[in-house]
Protein backbone atom coordinates (compact mmCIF):
# COMPACT_ATOMS: atom_id res chain seq x y z
CA UNK A 1 0.00 0.00 0.00
CA UNK A 2 1.28 3.73 -0.76
CA UNK A 3 2.47 5.90 1.92
CA UNK A 4 2.34 8.96 1.85
CA UNK A 5 4.71 11.03 3.40
CA UNK A 6 5.42 14.71 4.51
CA UNK A 7 3.33 18.05 2.98
CA UNK A 8 1.71 18.45 6.22
CA UNK A 9 1.59 22.19 6.40
CA UNK A 10 0.66 21.79 2.59
CA UNK A 11 -2.60 19.33 3.21
CA UNK A 12 -3.91 22.33 5.88
CA UNK A 13 -3.82 24.88 3.78
CA UNK A 14 -5.84 22.76 0.78
CA UNK A 15 -8.13 21.50 3.33
CA UNK A 16 -8.90 25.15 4.52
CA UNK A 17 -10.66 25.96 1.23
CA UNK A 18 -13.23 23.32 2.05
CA UNK A 19 -14.56 25.84 5.00
CA UNK A 20 -15.19 28.88 2.20
CA UNK A 21 -18.62 29.13 1.12
CA UNK A 22 -17.36 29.53 -2.77
CA UNK A 23 -15.15 27.28 -5.04
CA UNK A 24 -11.54 27.71 -5.27
CA UNK A 25 -9.52 27.94 -7.88
CA UNK A 26 -5.90 26.51 -7.18
CA UNK A 27 -2.27 26.82 -8.71
CA UNK A 28 0.39 24.40 -7.94
CA UNK A 29 3.86 25.02 -9.09
CA UNK A 30 7.37 22.61 -8.80
CA UNK A 31 9.96 20.51 -10.86
CA UNK A 32 8.82 17.45 -12.15
CA UNK A 33 8.78 14.61 -9.48
CA UNK A 34 8.51 17.10 -7.12
CA UNK A 35 4.98 15.14 -6.14
CA UNK A 36 2.37 17.90 -7.44
CA UNK A 37 0.01 15.22 -8.53
CA UNK A 38 0.52 12.84 -5.55
CA UNK A 39 -0.35 15.87 -3.31
CA UNK A 40 -3.46 16.67 -4.54
CA UNK A 41 -4.37 12.94 -4.86
CA UNK A 42 -4.23 12.87 -1.22
CA UNK A 43 -5.64 15.82 -0.43
CA UNK A 44 -8.98 14.54 -2.87
CA UNK A 45 -8.62 11.12 -1.06
CA UNK A 46 -8.17 12.47 2.22
CA UNK A 47 -11.16 15.19 2.24
CA UNK A 48 -13.13 14.96 -1.24
CA UNK A 49 -15.95 12.72 -2.31
CA UNK A 50 -14.70 12.87 -6.23
CA UNK A 51 -11.83 13.25 -8.16
CA UNK A 52 -11.45 14.09 -11.59
CA UNK A 53 -8.21 13.86 -12.98
CA UNK A 54 -7.16 15.06 -16.15
CA UNK A 55 -3.57 15.10 -17.47
CA UNK A 56 -2.10 16.90 -20.90
CA UNK A 57 0.17 14.92 -23.00
CA UNK A 58 3.50 15.33 -22.83
CA UNK A 59 5.48 17.56 -25.79
CA UNK A 60 6.59 15.20 -28.84
CA UNK A 61 5.84 13.99 -32.31
CA UNK A 62 2.18 14.26 -33.32
CA UNK A 63 1.25 16.05 -30.54
CA UNK A 64 -1.04 19.14 -31.10
CA UNK A 65 -3.88 20.88 -29.95
CA UNK A 66 -6.26 18.10 -31.35
CA UNK A 67 -4.88 15.73 -30.11
CA UNK A 68 -5.11 17.10 -26.32
CA UNK A 69 -8.48 17.78 -26.71
CA UNK A 70 -9.32 14.00 -27.57
CA UNK A 71 -7.35 13.08 -24.80
CA UNK A 72 -9.11 15.66 -22.75
CA UNK A 73 -12.23 14.42 -23.63
CA UNK A 74 -11.31 10.59 -23.44
CA UNK A 75 -9.95 10.93 -19.82
CA UNK A 76 -13.20 12.79 -18.68
CA UNK A 77 -15.28 10.01 -20.60
CA UNK A 78 -13.29 7.21 -18.55
CA UNK A 79 -13.78 8.99 -15.06
CA UNK A 80 -17.53 10.18 -15.42
CA UNK A 81 -20.84 10.21 -17.64
CA UNK A 82 -19.68 12.54 -20.31
CA UNK A 83 -20.18 11.05 -23.77
CA UNK A 84 -16.55 10.62 -25.07
CA UNK A 85 -17.43 12.72 -28.48
CA UNK A 86 -15.38 14.87 -30.67
CA UNK A 87 -14.58 18.44 -29.81
CA UNK A 88 -12.95 21.41 -31.60
CA UNK A 89 -12.62 23.99 -28.92
CA UNK A 90 -11.69 23.98 -25.54
CA UNK A 91 -14.77 25.75 -24.97
CA UNK A 92 -16.74 22.69 -25.75
CA UNK A 93 -14.31 19.95 -24.09
CA UNK A 94 -15.09 22.62 -21.07
CA UNK A 95 -18.57 22.23 -20.94
CA UNK A 96 -18.23 18.60 -21.42
CA UNK A 97 -16.38 19.15 -17.96
CA UNK A 98 -18.83 21.31 -16.34
CA UNK A 99 -21.93 19.20 -17.53
CA UNK A 100 -20.12 16.31 -15.76
CA UNK A 101 -19.45 17.90 -12.01
CA UNK A 102 -21.15 15.62 -9.46
CA UNK A 103 -23.86 17.80 -7.94
CA UNK A 104 -23.51 16.43 -4.35
CA UNK A 105 -20.40 16.03 -2.63
CA UNK A 106 -16.76 17.74 -2.91
CA UNK A 107 -15.38 17.16 -6.08
CA UNK A 108 -11.46 18.28 -6.95
CA UNK A 109 -10.72 18.55 -10.34
CA UNK A 110 -7.11 18.56 -11.41
CA UNK A 111 -5.59 19.76 -14.82
CA UNK A 112 -2.09 18.45 -14.63
CA UNK A 113 0.52 19.40 -16.80
CA UNK A 114 -1.51 22.31 -18.02
CA UNK A 115 1.41 23.91 -19.55
CA UNK A 116 1.22 20.97 -22.26
CA UNK A 117 -2.12 20.30 -22.39
CA UNK A 118 -2.91 24.34 -22.89
CA UNK A 119 0.46 25.11 -24.76
CA UNK A 120 -0.76 24.43 -28.64
CA UNK A 121 -3.63 26.60 -28.26
CA UNK A 122 -2.93 30.61 -27.18
CA UNK A 123 -6.76 31.23 -27.01
CA UNK A 124 -6.32 28.37 -23.69
CA UNK A 125 -6.03 30.32 -20.78
CA UNK A 126 -8.81 33.22 -21.97
CA UNK A 127 -11.18 30.31 -22.29
CA UNK A 128 -10.11 28.66 -18.96
CA UNK A 129 -11.19 32.07 -17.38
CA UNK A 130 -14.39 32.55 -19.13
CA UNK A 131 -15.46 29.25 -18.24
CA UNK A 132 -14.21 29.92 -14.64
CA UNK A 133 -16.10 33.04 -14.02
CA UNK A 134 -19.58 31.41 -15.48
CA UNK A 135 -19.56 28.06 -14.77
CA UNK A 136 -16.92 26.24 -12.90
CA UNK A 137 -16.73 28.87 -9.83
CA UNK A 138 -20.65 28.45 -9.14
CA UNK A 139 -19.82 24.85 -8.34
CA UNK A 140 -19.78 25.62 -4.38
CA UNK A 141 -18.10 22.38 -3.36
CA UNK A 142 -15.21 22.78 -6.38
CA UNK A 143 -11.53 22.79 -5.90
CA UNK A 144 -10.20 23.13 -9.29
CA UNK A 145 -6.21 22.75 -9.22
CA UNK A 146 -4.16 23.52 -12.20
CA UNK A 147 -0.80 21.62 -11.70
CA UNK A 148 2.25 22.12 -14.04
CA UNK A 149 6.31 21.44 -13.58
CA UNK A 150 6.86 24.27 -16.29
CA UNK A 151 6.17 27.14 -14.08
CA UNK A 152 7.00 29.79 -16.01
CA UNK A 153 3.68 28.99 -18.20
CA UNK A 154 1.45 29.08 -15.04
CA UNK A 155 3.34 32.34 -13.68
CA UNK A 156 2.91 34.03 -16.78
CA UNK A 157 -0.75 32.52 -17.75
CA UNK A 158 -2.34 32.29 -14.99
CA UNK A 159 -0.88 34.27 -11.85
CA UNK A 160 0.45 37.39 -13.50
CA UNK A 161 -2.47 37.21 -16.60
CA UNK A 162 -4.87 40.36 -16.05
CA UNK A 163 -7.73 37.58 -16.73
CA UNK A 164 -7.03 35.56 -13.76
CA UNK A 165 -5.94 38.64 -11.28
CA UNK A 166 -7.60 37.82 -7.86
CA UNK A 167 -9.41 34.73 -8.99
CA UNK A 168 -6.51 32.22 -7.35
CA UNK A 169 -7.45 31.68 -4.10
CA UNK A 170 -4.07 29.64 -3.15
CA UNK A 171 -0.50 29.18 -4.91
CA UNK A 172 1.35 26.23 -4.16
CA UNK A 173 4.80 25.60 -4.63
CA UNK A 174 6.23 22.24 -3.63
CA UNK A 175 9.91 22.19 -2.59
CA UNK A 176 11.83 18.94 -1.87
CA UNK A 177 11.01 17.51 1.43
CA UNK A 178 13.07 18.48 4.45
CA UNK A 179 15.59 15.69 5.65
CA UNK A 180 13.48 14.47 8.29
CA UNK A 181 11.03 13.68 6.34
CA UNK A 182 13.42 12.15 3.18
CA UNK A 183 14.96 9.57 6.30
CA UNK A 184 11.83 8.07 6.63
CA UNK A 185 11.51 6.00 3.21
CA UNK A 186 14.25 3.81 4.74
CA UNK A 187 11.34 3.23 6.88
CA UNK A 188 11.94 0.21 10.04
CA UNK A 189 15.62 -0.48 8.14
CA UNK A 190 16.01 3.11 9.15
CA UNK A 191 16.60 2.12 12.57
CA UNK A 192 19.81 -0.07 11.01
CA UNK A 193 21.14 2.38 8.44
CA UNK A 194 24.06 5.02 9.91
CA UNK A 195 23.08 8.60 8.76
CA UNK A 196 26.43 8.85 7.07
CA UNK A 197 24.78 6.50 4.22
CA UNK A 198 21.72 7.99 4.31
CA UNK A 199 23.59 11.10 3.88
CA UNK A 200 25.05 9.59 0.62
CA UNK A 201 21.75 8.87 -0.47
CA UNK A 202 20.22 12.27 -0.16
CA UNK A 203 24.10 13.61 -1.67
CA UNK A 204 23.01 12.21 -4.69
CA UNK A 205 18.82 12.89 -4.82
CA UNK A 206 18.09 15.51 -2.36
CA UNK A 207 14.39 15.23 -1.31
CA UNK A 208 12.47 14.89 -4.47
CA UNK A 209 10.15 12.21 -3.17
CA UNK A 210 9.86 10.11 -6.51
CA UNK A 211 13.77 9.58 -6.37
CA UNK A 212 13.28 8.60 -3.01
CA UNK A 213 10.07 6.64 -3.97
CA UNK A 214 12.59 4.39 -5.56
CA UNK A 215 14.59 3.46 -2.79
CA UNK A 216 15.40 0.14 -1.77
CA UNK A 217 16.13 -0.01 1.68
CA UNK A 218 17.54 -3.54 2.10
CA UNK A 219 20.38 -2.46 -0.31
CA UNK A 220 23.29 0.13 0.34
CA UNK A 221 23.44 3.43 -0.55
CA UNK A 222 26.14 2.21 -3.07
CA UNK A 223 23.64 -0.15 -4.70
CA UNK A 224 20.80 2.00 -4.84
CA UNK A 225 22.90 4.35 -7.06
CA UNK A 226 24.36 1.73 -8.82
CA UNK A 227 20.85 0.73 -9.96
CA UNK A 228 19.55 4.14 -10.62
CA UNK A 229 22.63 5.92 -12.07
CA UNK A 230 24.59 3.39 -13.15
CA UNK A 231 22.66 1.04 -15.53
CA UNK A 232 20.91 1.83 -18.76
CA UNK A 233 17.22 1.56 -17.43
CA UNK A 234 18.16 3.17 -13.98
CA UNK A 235 15.67 6.14 -13.60
CA UNK A 236 18.23 8.54 -12.33
CA UNK A 237 20.43 7.82 -15.87
CA UNK A 238 17.51 8.58 -17.68
CA UNK A 239 15.05 11.64 -15.83
CA UNK A 240 17.81 14.41 -16.60
CA UNK A 241 17.07 14.00 -20.60
CA UNK A 242 13.25 13.42 -20.11
CA UNK A 243 12.92 16.49 -17.37
CA UNK A 244 14.78 18.72 -19.60
CA UNK A 245 13.75 17.91 -23.18
CA UNK A 246 9.96 17.77 -22.16
CA UNK A 247 9.57 21.38 -19.62
CA UNK A 248 11.84 23.52 -21.98
CA UNK A 249 11.83 22.34 -25.61
CA UNK A 250 14.33 24.26 -27.87
CA UNK A 251 15.36 25.77 -25.04
CA UNK A 252 16.75 22.69 -23.68
CA UNK A 253 20.31 23.33 -24.59
CA UNK A 254 21.03 26.60 -23.46
CA UNK A 255 19.46 25.81 -20.18
CA UNK A 256 22.01 23.00 -19.69
CA UNK A 257 25.04 25.49 -20.42
CA UNK A 258 23.52 27.60 -17.84
CA UNK A 259 23.42 24.70 -15.13
CA UNK A 260 26.72 23.73 -15.90
CA UNK A 261 28.16 27.26 -15.23
CA UNK A 262 27.26 27.27 -11.82
CA UNK A 263 27.65 24.01 -11.24
CA UNK A 264 30.55 24.07 -8.75
CA UNK A 265 29.44 27.56 -6.76
CA UNK A 266 26.86 30.92 -7.15
CA UNK A 267 27.24 33.41 -9.95
CA UNK A 268 25.49 36.45 -10.92
CA UNK A 269 24.40 36.84 -14.25
CA UNK A 270 27.73 38.90 -15.43
CA UNK A 271 30.33 35.66 -14.68
CA UNK A 272 27.61 32.98 -15.91
CA UNK A 273 27.71 34.96 -19.27
CA UNK A 274 31.37 35.44 -19.45
CA UNK A 275 31.43 31.20 -18.81
CA UNK A 276 28.65 31.01 -21.32
CA UNK A 277 31.29 33.48 -24.03
CA UNK A 278 27.68 35.62 -24.13
CA UNK A 279 26.05 38.92 -23.33
CA UNK A 280 24.49 39.33 -20.04
CA UNK A 281 20.57 40.54 -21.60
CA UNK A 282 17.08 39.78 -21.67
CA UNK A 283 17.20 36.57 -23.01
CA UNK A 284 19.98 34.95 -20.52
CA UNK A 285 17.74 36.89 -17.36
CA UNK A 286 14.88 35.42 -19.23
CA UNK A 287 16.41 31.58 -18.48
CA UNK A 288 17.43 31.98 -15.30
CA UNK A 289 14.06 32.91 -14.05
CA UNK A 290 12.41 30.42 -15.70
CA UNK A 291 15.14 27.69 -13.87
CA UNK A 292 14.23 29.45 -10.92
CA UNK A 293 10.69 29.08 -11.45
CA UNK A 294 11.08 25.75 -12.36
CA UNK A 295 12.93 24.82 -8.85
CA UNK A 296 16.19 24.04 -10.33
CA UNK A 297 18.43 26.94 -8.99
CA UNK A 298 18.16 29.58 -6.43
CA UNK A 299 18.22 33.07 -6.77
CA UNK A 300 19.55 34.96 -3.81
CA UNK A 301 20.02 38.39 -2.62
CA UNK A 302 22.21 39.24 0.26
CA UNK A 303 21.69 41.75 2.22
CA UNK A 304 24.59 44.09 3.14
CA UNK A 305 25.91 43.03 6.56
CA UNK A 306 26.87 47.26 7.47
CA UNK A 307 24.14 48.89 6.20
CA UNK A 308 21.52 46.48 6.27
CA UNK A 309 19.86 46.87 2.47
CA UNK A 310 19.51 44.21 -0.22
CA UNK A 311 22.65 43.57 -2.21
CA UNK A 312 22.23 44.92 -5.90
CA UNK A 313 23.38 41.85 -7.61
CA UNK A 314 21.65 38.67 -7.25
CA UNK A 315 24.04 35.23 -7.73
CA UNK A 316 22.32 32.02 -8.55
CA UNK A 317 23.41 28.78 -7.20
CA UNK A 318 22.46 25.11 -8.39
CA UNK A 319 19.97 23.86 -5.48
CA UNK A 320 19.14 20.59 -6.90
CA UNK A 321 21.23 18.19 -6.35
CA UNK A 322 20.73 15.68 -8.77
CA UNK A 323 20.99 17.52 -11.68
CA UNK A 324 24.71 18.22 -10.04
CA UNK A 325 25.18 14.85 -9.50
CA UNK A 326 24.24 13.81 -13.24
CA UNK A 327 26.50 16.59 -15.44
CA UNK A 328 29.38 16.38 -12.84
CA UNK A 329 29.00 12.12 -13.15
CA UNK A 330 26.58 10.96 -15.08
CA UNK A 331 26.58 12.82 -18.99
CA UNK A 332 30.57 12.31 -19.26
CA UNK A 333 30.27 8.49 -19.28
CA UNK A 334 26.77 8.53 -20.89
CA UNK A 335 27.40 6.19 -23.35
CA UNK A 336 29.35 4.17 -21.55
CA UNK A 337 26.56 3.43 -19.16
CA UNK A 338 24.47 2.83 -21.99
CA UNK A 339 26.28 0.20 -24.19
CA UNK A 340 26.46 -1.41 -20.13
CA UNK A 341 30.50 -0.87 -20.68
CA UNK A 342 30.78 1.03 -17.04
CA UNK A 343 31.67 -0.52 -14.30
CA UNK A 344 30.66 1.51 -10.91
CA UNK A 345 33.32 1.73 -8.69
CA UNK A 346 31.42 3.11 -5.17
CA UNK A 347 30.58 6.33 -4.41
CA UNK A 348 33.63 7.39 -2.62
CA UNK A 349 35.81 6.29 -5.44
CA UNK A 350 34.05 8.30 -8.34
CA UNK A 351 36.40 10.74 -10.05
CA UNK A 352 35.76 14.13 -8.49
CA UNK A 353 33.48 13.18 -5.93
CA UNK A 354 35.23 14.66 -3.02
CA UNK A 355 34.88 17.94 -4.52
CA UNK A 356 30.95 17.20 -5.46
CA UNK A 357 30.18 15.67 -1.99
CA UNK A 358 30.98 18.85 -0.06
CA UNK A 359 28.92 21.12 -2.43
CA UNK A 360 25.88 18.42 -2.07
CA UNK A 361 25.94 18.59 1.70
CA UNK A 362 26.35 21.97 1.60
CA UNK A 363 23.23 22.23 -0.25
CA UNK A 364 20.85 19.95 1.63
CA UNK A 365 21.98 22.24 4.70
CA UNK A 366 21.24 25.54 2.77
CA UNK A 367 17.92 23.72 1.63
CA UNK A 368 16.69 22.39 4.78
CA UNK A 369 17.95 25.73 6.78
CA UNK A 370 14.58 26.31 8.19
CA UNK A 371 15.40 22.76 10.45
CA UNK A 372 18.46 24.85 11.84
CA UNK A 373 16.15 28.11 13.19
CA UNK A 374 15.08 26.04 16.28
CA UNK A 375 18.46 24.64 17.25
CA UNK A 376 19.66 28.53 16.78
CA UNK A 377 17.13 29.63 18.83
CA UNK A 378 15.98 32.02 15.73
CA UNK A 379 12.68 33.12 15.14
CA UNK A 380 11.60 32.75 11.35
CA UNK A 381 9.47 35.95 11.23
CA UNK A 382 12.63 37.74 11.79
CA UNK A 383 15.02 36.74 9.14
CA UNK A 384 15.73 39.11 6.51
CA UNK A 385 18.42 37.21 4.42
CA UNK A 386 19.17 33.08 4.34
CA UNK A 387 21.77 32.25 1.89
CA UNK A 388 24.94 32.19 1.17
CA UNK A 389 26.92 35.06 1.62
CA UNK A 390 30.13 36.33 -1.31
CA UNK A 391 32.10 39.53 -1.16
CA UNK A 392 34.65 39.74 -3.84
CA UNK A 393 37.91 41.51 -2.63
CA UNK A 394 37.64 45.29 -3.53
CA UNK A 395 40.66 47.23 -2.70
CA UNK A 396 42.31 46.66 -0.03
CA UNK A 397 39.07 44.88 1.64
CA UNK A 398 39.47 41.33 1.26
CA UNK A 399 37.01 38.78 -0.06
CA UNK A 400 35.27 36.33 2.47
CA UNK A 401 32.83 33.49 1.22
CA UNK A 402 30.07 32.23 3.77
CA UNK A 403 28.43 28.56 3.02
CA UNK A 404 25.27 30.19 5.22
CA UNK A 405 24.92 33.88 6.46
CA UNK A 406 21.15 33.96 8.56
CA UNK A 407 20.59 37.84 9.37
CA UNK A 408 17.86 39.00 11.38
CA UNK A 409 17.22 43.14 12.59
CA UNK A 410 19.76 42.63 15.40
CA UNK A 411 21.93 39.69 15.04
CA UNK A 412 23.80 37.36 12.11
CA UNK A 413 24.46 33.58 12.45
CA UNK A 414 27.82 32.44 10.56
CA UNK A 415 26.86 28.98 9.60
CA UNK A 416 30.06 26.58 8.01
CA UNK A 417 29.03 23.63 6.88
CA UNK A 418 31.53 20.69 6.41
CA UNK A 419 31.35 16.96 5.78
CA UNK A 420 35.03 15.40 6.09
CA UNK A 421 36.17 12.30 7.12
CA UNK A 422 38.26 13.77 10.01
CA UNK A 423 37.20 17.73 11.03
CA UNK A 424 40.51 19.45 12.77
CA UNK A 425 40.80 22.70 14.64
CA UNK A 426 41.75 24.49 11.33
CA UNK A 427 37.83 24.84 10.99
CA UNK A 428 37.46 27.29 13.93
CA UNK A 429 40.28 29.37 12.92
CA UNK A 430 38.99 29.55 9.51
CA UNK A 431 35.45 30.16 11.09
CA UNK A 432 36.80 33.42 12.97
CA UNK A 433 38.95 34.67 9.65
CA UNK A 434 36.00 34.77 8.60
CA UNK A 435 34.20 36.95 11.10
CA UNK A 436 37.04 39.21 11.03
CA UNK A 437 36.39 39.81 7.15
CA UNK A 438 32.67 40.42 7.66
CA UNK A 439 33.15 43.45 9.50
CA UNK A 440 29.82 43.32 11.31
CA UNK A 441 28.74 46.24 13.72
CA UNK A 442 26.00 44.10 15.08
CA UNK A 443 25.99 40.59 17.04
CA UNK A 444 27.16 37.74 15.14
CA UNK A 445 27.05 34.12 16.40
CA UNK A 446 29.13 30.83 14.84
CA UNK A 447 27.50 27.69 13.98
CA UNK A 448 29.32 24.43 12.52
CA UNK A 449 27.51 21.94 10.64
CA UNK A 450 28.99 18.64 10.40
CA UNK A 451 29.27 15.10 9.24
CA UNK A 452 32.17 13.25 10.24
CA UNK A 453 34.89 12.73 12.68
CA UNK A 454 35.03 16.22 15.36
CA UNK A 455 38.21 16.85 17.11
CA UNK A 456 37.44 16.54 20.26
CA UNK A 457 39.01 20.48 21.43
CA UNK A 458 36.61 22.03 18.91
CA UNK A 459 33.54 20.97 21.37
CA UNK A 460 35.96 21.90 25.13
CA UNK A 461 37.10 24.82 23.91
CA UNK A 462 33.81 26.19 22.85
CA UNK A 463 35.18 29.01 20.62
CA UNK A 464 31.89 28.62 18.69
CA UNK A 465 28.81 28.97 19.74
CA UNK A 466 26.53 26.26 17.91
CA UNK A 467 28.43 23.09 17.15
CA UNK A 468 25.67 20.97 15.33
CA UNK A 469 25.57 17.20 14.13
CA UNK A 470 23.86 16.69 10.46
CA UNK A 471 22.30 14.61 12.07
CA UNK A 472 19.74 16.52 14.20
CA UNK A 473 18.26 18.10 11.15
CA UNK A 474 16.40 15.22 11.03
Amino acid sequence: MFHFVGRSSDLLRLEALWRKRTSSLVTCRGRRRIGKSTLIEEFARRTADHLISLDGQAPGAGVDNALQLRSFVEQLSSQTSAPNVKVETWLQAFRLLDNALPQEGRTVVLLDEISWMGGYDKGFPGTLKIMWDKYFRKHDNLVMVLCGSVSSWIAENILKGTGFAGRDSLDLVLEELPIGEAVSFWGEAGERVSFAEKLDFLSVTGGVPKYLEELDPGLTADENIRNLCFTPGGLLFRDFEQIFSKMFGSKYEDRKKILKAVMYGSRSPAEIAEALGKERNGHLLEHLEDLVLAGFLAKEENVNPKSGTIGRIARYRLKDNYLRFYLHHIEPMFNQIQAGNFQYPGLSSLKGWETVLGLQFENLVVNNYRSLLPILGIDGATILSAAPFRRAKIGSSRGVQVDLLIQTANSAYLVEIKRRQHIGKDIVTEIEEKVRRLGFSSSIRTALVYEGDLEPTIRTDRQLDFIIPAARLA
